[in-house]
């Protein structure tokens, strides 16, 4: 099966590129020259722009028209991330970046993310949060996005 590049990868095509189990968002790219560091491998910043694309494309894909029933669009800020980083990776080599909901509160959302390419290469944990469009407060998130949080991504709801 070839591996399509920048397109969200369907259940069969992320297990047959080597992940353990299919994710809800999943896309594959390819290591460039522009992402290497001085001792030949990945920059630890690349994985952070890998993990912010996907998870702008899982928003605008999957998120965005949940907020259409409020009129305006929330802001939507990573609070906090704790990255892995668990193995180095080279110019040229393919990968799949990952993204799943785990758990989500009234206004916020812990997002995992990860690196694969043959193995586990990074991963992150990050806390989402909705504030509403001025910034001053929190903006919940609509039951029609919660209860998809459940059934796509299988999150539970912290309480």
């Amino acid at each position: 099966m070839d591996l399509r590049f920048l397109t969200p990868l369907s259940p069969d095509e992320q297990l047959a590129h080597g992940l353990p189990a299919p994710v809800p968002m999943a896309m594959a790219d390819r290591v460039r020259f522009s992402e290497i560091d001085i001792l030949q491998h990945v920059n630890n910043k690349a994985y952070l722009d890998w993990f912010e694309a996907l998870r702008v494309h899982y928003y605008n894909s999957h998120f965005r028209h949940h907020f259409a029933e409020i009129g305006a669009e929330p802001r939507h800020v990573v609070r906090n991330a704790n990255i892995h980083y668990a193995k180095e990776m080279v110019l040229g080599e393919t990968y799949l970046t990952t993204a799943r909901v785990l758990s989500f509160r009234r206004t916020s959302y812990t997002m995992e993310q990860q690196i694969w390419s043959g193995d586990l290469r990074a991963s992150m944990v990050g806390v989402m949060v909705f504030r509403t469009p001025d910034g001053t407060s929190g903006c919940p998130i609509p039951e029609s996005l919660r209860q998809q949080f459940i059934d796509l991504d299988g999150a539970t709801e912290d309480t």
